[in-house]
């Protein structure tokens, strides 16, 4: 659907960066086990922390637990021990993740680092372990090449093997009591075999081989039930729809958890922290209750009917999405985040046993309903007939007329853009800009046939369908031709080097932030333990640079090659310790700019990784974006004295 009336009879009041990218106020609030605290993010000395607060208590009362004031803590973790809460760590974004454990009895010692691990090592993953109280199992590489799994004692760091990755591309999925129960392998091909694991004697037996093409970031979600009867796949069987299926351990059969015609399980969830929540399991025991879905609005499809009081009530609590919810040990209280697209966000608490509900706290406080901007959700067809399904955001108080647009490319490429509060948007939507978000092919969420359409088209026909798009919102009257630009992240930033290289007369203006210039060269500085799994992936949809003729046609698909063509304003930012899209990729495009005195700014943060995290990196970020736009689009700035 397309909006084609105006929001408000005057245009908002230009706020600034900080507004938009400040960290929240508050956020990622989760109830301790016992029901009696709430532990949530929120700002101090200018980078985020945890804090810790009765359940009664208000912000005022509460305790900030950590003290990193070089980079804001993201991810936090309760234990089963009240004295104890744990935080993963790295070093200015180089993603060499660590884990830290904090005393609540005494929050202003040091917080104790429980994984000391050489550089290039990094933790993975942290579980609880109710089997052995006082302990939890972590997965990290100490061995390069492998990622082990330690069971360490949180009082006293002590850490013991516990069980060891069988193989590069082979991993182990544990019950609830952290035996093994099933073993997963990458095959050489691309596919996944499973096999049942008999936790006494470790012997095997062959259960099920999936995957392909349509799995690029392998088979999503893939668990052990908590009594390891059943293995949990996200499969798309005879259906172009991701369901999560069930195997059983003995038989081999396969029946369906949850599936919705036409849409497929959202497994956004599972590549960071933070992102809603794929499944969401019982506290008490560990299954799965409810999976959510991708559409024009996510949705929570609810698997045991036990918890549909639950659901009803939590998805009641806003008009928005709810995007994880926590509960005690009991399961009677319940702490729930929902956002909407004009809601950046908010904290409720939902008391099972009462009924009653009362919000905690608004992620951003300050923000203006009736100034921000709604997203629309937009259908379009692609030249050769694949639907494609974006959102459209228009600036509030605009006439939807020839206006400036934005074409904002998400990273991945294997995710995809959903409905929600988006800073970003807001912040373009804000300077008048209308700002489209296009689901290209290859994006995940839209099934099997939409992914593999992308298998060998990087800089073709995932590149045709954003043209595509901005052709769609031309012909829509929605945007002026001559004023369009395009703007991404890591293969966003991909998408917009292409974008000014493959089709130079399109865009007015372009961001390339911690993007990919050169196809082979990323693959190749990509950390070695990731190498066998790109099968699926990178190896797949766009080559093998060790192939001479596959490198051939990668370098023919990259930016770098085609850097002559390059004449669109562009503005460039990186991270000096990115690990996935090493510093160079930037480097080398810049360079190759300024050889051929082609005006390009450059900004280079020496403490980020692969996207800017500290808020003044971000606020320098989008001063330069805000500035880059309206000079060359068109778009409203804020004058600053």
């Amino acid at each position: 659907m397309t909006q084609t009336t105006t929001q408000s009879t005057a245009l908002p009041r230009l706020r600034d960066v900080e507004e938009y990218f400040a960290d929240p106020d508050f956020a990622r609030a989760t109830i301790s086990p016992d029901g009696t605290r709430l532990a949530y993010l929120a700002p101090r000395h200018g980078r985020t922390q945890v804090w810790v607060r009765g359940i009664d208590e208000t912000h005022d009362d509460a305790v900030c637990v950590t003290d990193d004031r070089r980079r804001g803590v993201k991810t936090y973790s309760w234990t089963d021990d009240a004295r104890w809460l744990l935080y993963q760590q790295d070093t200015d974004g180089n993603e060499d993740w660590h884990l830290f454990r904090v005393d609540l009895t005494a929050p202003e010692e040091p917080a104790v680092d429980l994984t000391p691990l050489e550089p290039g090592s990094r933790v993975v993953d942290v579980a609880p372990l109710p089997d052995e109280p006082g302990h939890v199992l972590v997965w990290m590489n100490r061995r390069p090449m492998f990622f082990d799994t330690f069971r360490v004692e949180v009082a006293t760091g002590e850490t013991t093997l516990h069980l060891e990755q069988p193989g590069p591309t082979s991993n182990y999925l544990l019950d609830r009591d952290g035996r093994p129960a099933f073993l997963s392998t990458l095959t050489e091909d691309g596919h996944y075999e499973f096999s049942a694991v008999d936790p006494d004697t470790g012997a095997t037996r062959f259960l099920r081989r999936v995957g392909g093409a349509e799995h690029p970031l392998g088979v999503q979600p893939q668990l052990a039930t908590p009594d390891g009867s059943g293995l949990l796949l996200g499969l798309y069987q005879d259906s172009d729809d991701l369901r999560l299926v069930r195997v059983d351990r003995e038989t081999g059969e396969e029946s369906v958890v949850a599936a919705v015609e036409g849409r497929s399980v959202d497994t956004m969830g599972l590549l960071a922290p933070g992102l809603p929540s794929t499944v969401f399991t019982s506290a008490r025991t560990g299954e799965v209750i409810a999976v959510r879905f991708v559409g024009e609005r996510s949705t929570i499809e609810v698997v045991d009917h036990d918890y549909d009081d639950v659901f009803t009530a939590l998805t009641g609590l806003a008009d928005g999405v709810l995007r994880s919810a926590s509960s005690d040990d009991a399961e009677r209280l319940w702490v729930a985040n929902l956002g909407g697209d004009r809601e950046p966000g908010g904290t409720w608490l939902h008391d099972r046993e009462t009924g009653e509900s009362r919000l905690l706290f608004r992620l951003h406080t300050h923000l203006d309903r009736a100034e921000l901007a709604t997203m629309e959700p937009v259908a379009l067809t692609a030249r050769d007939g694949l639907p494609l399904h974006g959102f459209l955001s228009l600036p509030v108080g605009e006439e939807p007329r020839d206006l400036p647009l934005v074409l904002v490319v998400h990273g991945g490429p294997w995710a995809h853009d959903a409905w929600g509060y988006d800073p970003e948007s807001q912040f373009l939507a804000n300077r008048g800009y209308a700002v489209l978000h296009l689901n290209f092919r290859g994006s995940s969420g839209y099934g099997k046939r939409h992914t593999t359409a992308a298998v060998g088209e990087l800089a073709g026909a995932m590149h045709d369908d954003l043209v595509d798009a901005v052709r769609w919102a031309v012909a829509e009257g929605i945007a002026d031709p001559d004023r369009v630009g395009i703007y991404g992240g890591s293969y966003g930033g991909y998408a917009a080097l292409v974008g000014v290289t493959v089709t130079p007369d399109l865009f007015a203006a372009a961001v390339d932030y911690v993007g990919v210039s050169d196809l082979p060269n990323f693959m190749r500085s990509l950390p070695a333990f990731s190498r066998p799994f790109q099968a699926t992936n990178w190896l797949l949809y766009a080559g093998d640079p060790d192939d001479p003729e596959q490198e051939a046609d990668m370098l023919a698909r990259s930016p770098i090659t085609m850097v002559d063509r390059i004449r669109t304003p562009l503005l460039v930012a990186q991270g000096a310790n990115d690990a996935r899209v090493v510093q160079a990729e930037s480097d080398n495009i810049v360079a190759s700019l300024r050889e051929r005195g082609v005006p390009v700014e450059y900004l280079l943060a020496e403490d980020e990784g692969h996207g800017f995290a500290n808020p003044e990196n971000q606020f320098r970020l989008y001063r330069a974006i805000e500035a880059h736009f309206a000079e060359h689009l068109g778009g409203r700035r804020l004058e600053r004295s």
